[in-house]
Protein backbone atom coordinates (compact mmCIF):
# COMPACT_ATOMS: atom_id res chain seq x y z
CA UNK A 1 0.00 0.00 0.00
CA UNK A 2 1.05 3.65 -0.47
CA UNK A 3 2.14 6.10 2.60
CA UNK A 4 -1.26 7.37 3.36
CA UNK A 5 0.66 10.74 4.12
CA UNK A 6 1.62 11.08 -0.07
CA UNK A 7 -2.29 9.73 -0.71
CA UNK A 8 -3.58 13.11 1.63
CA UNK A 9 -1.30 15.30 -0.96
CA UNK A 10 -2.10 13.78 -3.85
CA UNK A 11 -5.70 13.99 -2.95
CA UNK A 12 -4.94 17.58 -2.62
CA UNK A 13 -3.30 18.25 -5.42
CA UNK A 14 -6.05 16.88 -7.47
CA UNK A 15 -8.56 19.02 -5.85
CA UNK A 16 -6.71 22.33 -7.66
CA UNK A 17 -7.81 20.72 -10.77
CA UNK A 18 -11.11 18.55 -10.39
CA UNK A 19 -12.58 16.63 -7.97
CA UNK A 20 -11.88 13.47 -6.80
CA UNK A 21 -13.78 9.96 -7.11
CA UNK A 22 -14.27 7.09 -4.30
CA UNK A 23 -16.55 4.80 -5.91
CA UNK A 24 -16.83 1.00 -6.27
CA UNK A 25 -19.52 -1.93 -5.42
CA UNK A 26 -21.70 -1.49 -1.92
CA UNK A 27 -20.13 -4.67 -0.74
CA UNK A 28 -17.32 -7.58 -1.68
CA UNK A 29 -20.15 -9.84 -3.32
CA UNK A 30 -17.14 -12.04 -5.39
CA UNK A 31 -13.48 -12.46 -6.67
CA UNK A 32 -14.09 -11.06 -10.10
CA UNK A 33 -16.47 -8.31 -9.95
CA UNK A 34 -14.52 -5.55 -7.80
CA UNK A 35 -10.80 -6.01 -10.30
CA UNK A 36 -14.04 -5.47 -12.91
CA UNK A 37 -15.44 -2.53 -11.60
CA UNK A 38 -11.60 -0.91 -10.47
CA UNK A 39 -10.79 -1.32 -13.85
CA UNK A 40 -13.61 0.35 -15.88
CA UNK A 41 -13.61 3.04 -13.36
CA UNK A 42 -9.81 3.77 -13.84
CA UNK A 43 -9.85 3.85 -17.15
CA UNK A 44 -12.60 6.24 -17.27
CA UNK A 45 -10.77 8.60 -14.37
CA UNK A 46 -7.18 8.55 -16.21
CA UNK A 47 -8.93 9.62 -19.28
CA UNK A 48 -11.18 12.11 -17.41
CA UNK A 49 -8.15 13.55 -15.03
CA UNK A 50 -9.99 12.46 -11.70
CA UNK A 51 -7.96 11.21 -8.86
CA UNK A 52 -9.75 7.71 -8.41
CA UNK A 53 -10.25 6.20 -4.76
CA UNK A 54 -11.82 2.58 -4.98
CA UNK A 55 -14.09 2.28 -2.51
CA UNK A 56 -16.01 -1.59 -1.34
CA UNK A 57 -17.17 -2.83 2.10
CA UNK A 58 -15.67 -6.08 3.30
CA UNK A 59 -18.69 -6.25 5.53
CA UNK A 60 -22.21 -4.56 6.09
CA UNK A 61 -23.03 -4.44 9.80
CA UNK A 62 -25.95 -2.04 9.13
CA UNK A 63 -29.07 -4.09 7.69
CA UNK A 64 -32.81 -3.45 8.16
CA UNK A 65 -33.65 -6.92 7.62
CA UNK A 66 -31.84 -9.87 9.43
CA UNK A 67 -31.94 -11.91 6.05
CA UNK A 68 -29.85 -9.36 3.87
CA UNK A 69 -26.67 -10.20 2.47
CA UNK A 70 -23.63 -9.30 4.81
CA UNK A 71 -20.61 -9.84 3.34
CA UNK A 72 -18.40 -13.37 1.47
CA UNK A 73 -16.08 -13.48 4.90
CA UNK A 74 -14.08 -10.32 6.50
CA UNK A 75 -10.77 -11.89 6.02
CA UNK A 76 -11.33 -12.68 2.12
CA UNK A 77 -13.32 -9.82 1.25
CA UNK A 78 -10.59 -7.26 2.85
CA UNK A 79 -7.75 -9.30 0.38
CA UNK A 80 -9.35 -8.32 -2.53
CA UNK A 81 -9.91 -4.95 -1.48
CA UNK A 82 -6.47 -4.96 -0.74
CA UNK A 83 -5.29 -6.79 -3.87
CA UNK A 84 -7.40 -4.29 -5.96
CA UNK A 85 -5.18 -1.19 -4.65
CA UNK A 86 -1.89 -3.01 -5.76
CA UNK A 87 -3.17 -4.24 -9.00
CA UNK A 88 -4.50 -0.61 -10.19
CA UNK A 89 -1.98 1.74 -7.75
CA UNK A 90 -4.98 2.85 -6.99
CA UNK A 91 -5.96 4.06 -2.81
CA UNK A 92 -8.96 1.68 -1.51
CA UNK A 93 -11.53 2.50 0.75
CA UNK A 94 -13.43 0.35 3.36
CA UNK A 95 -15.60 1.22 6.55
CA UNK A 96 -15.10 0.21 9.58
CA UNK A 97 -17.87 -0.89 12.57
CA UNK A 98 -15.77 -1.28 15.73
CA UNK A 99 -12.67 -0.10 17.77
CA UNK A 100 -11.68 -3.92 17.38
CA UNK A 101 -11.89 -3.95 14.05
CA UNK A 102 -9.49 -0.77 13.04
CA UNK A 103 -6.37 -2.61 13.33
CA UNK A 104 -7.43 -5.56 11.06
CA UNK A 105 -8.31 -3.25 8.35
CA UNK A 106 -5.49 -0.76 8.67
CA UNK A 107 -3.68 -3.75 7.04
CA UNK A 108 -5.74 -3.68 4.31
CA UNK A 109 -7.24 -0.23 3.19
CA UNK A 110 -5.75 3.35 2.66
CA UNK A 111 -8.80 4.84 3.92
CA UNK A 112 -10.95 4.10 6.58
CA UNK A 113 -14.13 5.32 6.77
CA UNK A 114 -16.81 5.59 9.69
CA UNK A 115 -20.09 4.77 8.61
CA UNK A 116 -22.77 7.60 9.06
CA UNK A 117 -24.95 5.87 12.37
CA UNK A 118 -21.35 5.43 13.92
CA UNK A 119 -19.90 9.26 13.27
CA UNK A 120 -20.19 9.82 17.23
CA UNK A 121 -18.43 6.77 18.79
CA UNK A 122 -15.49 7.89 20.40
CA UNK A 123 -14.04 4.56 20.65
CA UNK A 124 -14.02 4.13 17.14
CA UNK A 125 -13.31 7.61 16.46
CA UNK A 126 -10.03 7.58 18.25
CA UNK A 127 -9.14 3.85 16.92
CA UNK A 128 -9.46 4.97 13.78
CA UNK A 129 -7.17 8.14 14.21
CA UNK A 130 -4.46 6.24 16.17
CA UNK A 131 -4.23 3.74 12.55
CA UNK A 132 -2.64 7.05 10.99
CA UNK A 133 -4.49 6.23 8.12
CA UNK A 134 -6.95 8.86 6.23
CA UNK A 135 -10.06 8.67 8.01
CA UNK A 136 -13.21 9.36 6.11
CA UNK A 137 -16.17 9.87 8.75
CA UNK A 138 -19.67 9.90 7.02
CA UNK A 139 -22.16 13.01 8.25
CA UNK A 140 -24.91 10.89 10.48
CA UNK A 141 -27.89 11.29 9.15
CA UNK A 142 -29.36 12.91 12.13
CA UNK A 143 -26.75 15.35 12.98
CA UNK A 144 -26.29 19.47 11.45
CA UNK A 145 -23.04 19.77 9.38
CA UNK A 146 -21.85 22.24 12.58
CA UNK A 147 -22.07 18.98 14.85
CA UNK A 148 -19.26 17.25 12.74
CA UNK A 149 -16.90 19.04 14.12
CA UNK A 150 -16.57 17.19 17.25
CA UNK A 151 -16.21 14.39 15.34
CA UNK A 152 -13.47 15.87 13.63
CA UNK A 153 -11.64 16.87 16.85
CA UNK A 154 -11.88 13.25 18.49
CA UNK A 155 -10.09 11.78 15.41
CA UNK A 156 -7.51 15.05 15.58
CA UNK A 157 -6.87 14.74 19.49
CA UNK A 158 -4.90 11.58 18.44
CA UNK A 159 -2.02 13.65 16.13
CA UNK A 160 -3.53 12.15 12.64
CA UNK A 161 -4.40 15.32 10.70
CA UNK A 162 -5.75 13.51 7.73
CA UNK A 163 -9.48 13.23 8.26
CA UNK A 164 -12.42 14.09 5.15
CA UNK A 165 -15.92 14.59 6.09
CA UNK A 166 -18.75 13.13 3.72
CA UNK A 167 -21.81 14.51 3.41
CA UNK A 168 -25.15 11.57 2.77
CA UNK A 169 -28.09 13.40 3.59
CA UNK A 170 -30.46 14.43 6.70
CA UNK A 171 -33.40 12.35 7.84
CA UNK A 172 -36.63 13.77 6.42
CA UNK A 173 -39.58 12.11 8.11
CA UNK A 174 -39.27 8.49 8.49
CA UNK A 175 -38.68 7.17 4.85
CA UNK A 176 -37.06 9.94 2.91
CA UNK A 177 -33.63 12.07 3.18
CA UNK A 178 -32.42 15.54 2.18
CA UNK A 179 -29.01 17.25 1.14
CA UNK A 180 -28.59 21.07 2.37
CA UNK A 181 -25.89 21.21 0.40
CA UNK A 182 -25.77 24.62 3.05
CA UNK A 183 -23.59 22.16 4.68
CA UNK A 184 -20.39 21.93 2.50
CA UNK A 185 -19.49 25.47 3.82
CA UNK A 186 -19.92 24.49 7.65
CA UNK A 187 -18.30 21.49 7.15
CA UNK A 188 -15.07 23.08 5.09
CA UNK A 189 -14.54 25.32 8.14
CA UNK A 190 -12.94 22.14 9.86
CA UNK A 191 -9.97 22.23 7.21
CA UNK A 192 -10.67 19.02 6.01
CA UNK A 193 -12.04 17.87 2.35
CA UNK A 194 -15.78 17.36 2.06
CA UNK A 195 -17.37 14.50 -0.36
CA UNK A 196 -21.07 14.53 -1.52
CA UNK A 197 -22.45 10.53 -1.68
CA UNK A 198 -24.68 11.44 -4.29
CA UNK A 199 -25.90 7.73 -4.02
CA UNK A 200 -26.77 6.86 -0.02
CA UNK A 201 -28.52 10.39 0.06
CA UNK A 202 -30.88 9.58 -2.30
CA UNK A 203 -31.96 6.11 -0.33
CA UNK A 204 -35.44 5.70 0.40
CA UNK A 205 -35.25 3.72 4.19
CA UNK A 206 -37.18 2.44 6.35
CA UNK A 207 -39.57 0.26 4.03
CA UNK A 208 -41.82 -2.26 5.40
CA UNK A 209 -40.23 -4.95 3.44
CA UNK A 210 -37.28 -4.49 5.51
CA UNK A 211 -35.12 -3.61 2.18
CA UNK A 212 -34.52 0.09 1.46
CA UNK A 213 -35.22 1.93 -1.83
CA UNK A 214 -34.19 4.80 -3.67
CA UNK A 215 -33.81 7.17 -6.04
CA UNK A 216 -31.34 6.69 -8.90
CA UNK A 217 -33.13 8.63 -11.58
CA UNK A 218 -31.92 12.03 -9.22
CA UNK A 219 -28.01 10.94 -9.26
CA UNK A 220 -27.06 13.47 -11.11
CA UNK A 221 -29.22 16.16 -10.28
CA UNK A 222 -27.31 15.52 -7.09
CA UNK A 223 -23.83 15.45 -7.94
CA UNK A 224 -23.80 18.06 -10.31
CA UNK A 225 -25.31 20.07 -7.57
CA UNK A 226 -22.36 19.06 -5.35
CA UNK A 227 -20.02 19.90 -8.26
CA UNK A 228 -21.64 23.50 -8.27
CA UNK A 229 -21.36 23.92 -4.33
CA UNK A 230 -18.27 23.19 -4.26
CA UNK A 231 -17.59 19.81 -2.68
CA UNK A 232 -14.07 18.55 -3.49
CA UNK A 233 -14.98 14.93 -3.54
CA UNK A 234 -17.98 12.64 -5.28
CA UNK A 235 -18.87 9.22 -3.68
CA UNK A 236 -20.70 7.12 -5.94
CA UNK A 237 -21.72 3.43 -5.37
CA UNK A 238 -21.73 1.35 -9.04
CA UNK A 239 -22.43 -2.20 -9.92
CA UNK A 240 -22.75 -3.86 -13.24
CA UNK A 241 -26.47 -4.95 -12.87
CA UNK A 242 -27.62 -2.92 -9.71
CA UNK A 243 -30.63 -4.95 -9.53
CA UNK A 244 -28.89 -7.70 -8.88
CA UNK A 245 -26.39 -6.17 -6.36
CA UNK A 246 -26.86 -8.21 -3.02
CA UNK A 247 -26.55 -4.55 -1.11
CA UNK A 248 -27.85 -1.12 -1.66
CA UNK A 249 -28.83 -1.80 -5.45
CA UNK A 250 -32.17 0.66 -5.35
CA UNK A 251 -29.91 3.82 -5.05
CA UNK A 252 -26.85 2.40 -7.40
CA UNK A 253 -25.90 3.79 -10.44
CA UNK A 254 -25.29 1.44 -13.56
CA UNK A 255 -21.61 1.15 -14.19
CA UNK A 256 -22.55 1.20 -17.92
CA UNK A 257 -23.74 5.32 -17.14
CA UNK A 258 -20.46 6.23 -14.73
CA UNK A 259 -18.60 7.62 -18.03
CA UNK A 260 -21.64 10.07 -19.37
CA UNK A 261 -21.72 10.96 -15.50
CA UNK A 262 -18.15 11.96 -14.81
CA UNK A 263 -17.89 13.35 -18.44
CA UNK A 264 -20.88 16.20 -17.63
CA UNK A 265 -19.03 16.54 -14.30
CA UNK A 266 -15.71 17.60 -15.46
CA UNK A 267 -16.98 20.12 -18.19
CA UNK A 268 -19.29 21.59 -15.06
CA UNK A 269 -16.53 22.01 -12.89
CA UNK A 270 -13.88 23.35 -15.50
CA UNK A 271 -16.69 25.78 -16.29
CA UNK A 272 -16.56 26.82 -12.85
CA UNK A 273 -12.76 26.97 -12.32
Amino acid sequence: MKDTNNIYLEIENSIKNSFFLMSGPCVVEDEKMPFEIAEHLKEICDELGIYYIFKASYRKANRSSLSSFTGIGDQKAMEIIKAVGEKFNIPVVTDIHSAEEVALAAQYADILQIPAFLCRQTGLLLAAGESNKIVNIKKGQFLSPEAMKFAVDKVRSTGNEKVMLTERGTQFGYQDLIVDYRGVVAMKENNCHVVLDATHSLQVPNQSAGVTGGRPDLIETIAKAGIAVGFDGLFLETHPEPSKALSDGANMLPLSEMKSLLTKLVKLNKALK
